[in-house]
């Protein structure tokens, strides 16, 4: 079996796996006291094998195996981290038709589509995760899943009020994260917008240079046309010369 057959085979069954492993991971953090703690663990500590399985397989499918791992350091993370694993359903951005039909061609729809979905998945994430960390510290701050989320919001824009902040060393680890991808989305909007204007400038060039092309062209058409009007009328005759009058 080929690398590309295996991951086109596994790609919405672990997208499925992702979104299980979100929902579970949500009630287990939200509403524990519904879900049993030891059944909630099983199905995380499954989904979370099954992620390992799908990259042991993927690496060794891989024709050049360094490449490859250098090339998907985000897949191991995502395998080593559980808190990433709801990531992969970044995939279904660049799978599903829609959003490629509003995105069109340009590149710069489809990161924009793609961070977009990424903001919106690590704020909730890291908000699940700073919740779940905090809440039981007797100095927390953030004690609410609201709080965690406001606390996620404003960290990854990098705005950063200080009103909310973790007091656990995995708290601050995620904060770190956090801060650090709102850097470089701030990066990325910047180039995109850049980008933008850009093209829209060039644009406007182009088509102030092609109305004066234009303009050129129909002037030497003219030219032309009063040339052939001149070639074609009748030569005037010339009135002779009169004679010199006599001197005196």
């Amino acid at each position: 079996m080929t690398l590309e057959r295996w991951q086109n085979i596994t790609e919405w069954p672990m997208m499925l796996a992702a979104v299980l492993y979100l929902a579970v991971y949500s009630w287990q953090v939200l509403d524990p006291e519904t879900l049993p703690d030891r059944t909630a663990e099983t199905v995380l500590v499954g989904i979370w094998l099954l992620f390992a399985l799908h990259y042991v397989v993927s690496l060794a499918l891989a024709p050049a195996r360094l490449s490859w791992f250098l090339r998907h350091l985000h897949e191991l993370v995502i395998v080593a981290l559980p808190m990433l694993r709801p990531l992969r359903l970044l995939r279904l951005l660049t799978t599903l038709s829609v959003l490629h039909r509003v995105a069109g061609v340009a590149l710069r729809g489809r990161v924009v589509i793609y961070i977009s979905g990424a903001s919106v998945l690590l704020v909730y994430i890291a908000a699940l995760a700073m919740y779940d960390t905090e809440r039981d510290h007797p100095d927390a701050l953030i004690t609410t899943f609201w709080d965690a989320l406001w606390w996620a919001v404003v960290s990854i824009t990098t705005v950063g009020y200080g009103d909310l902040y973790p007091v656990t060393a995995t708290g601050r680890v995620i904060a770190i994260a956090l801060m650090i991808y709102g850097i470089a989305l701030l990066g990325v909007v910047t180039a995109t917008l850049a980008s933008w204007l850009i093209q829209q400038v060039a644009e406007e060039g182009d088509q102030n240079a092609a109305a004066t092309e234009a303009h050129v062209h129909r002037l030497q058409e003219e030219i032309a046309e009063l040339r052939e009007l001149l070639v074609e009328l009748p030569e005037r005759p010339r009135h002779p010369e009169q004679p010199e009058s006599p001197a005196r």
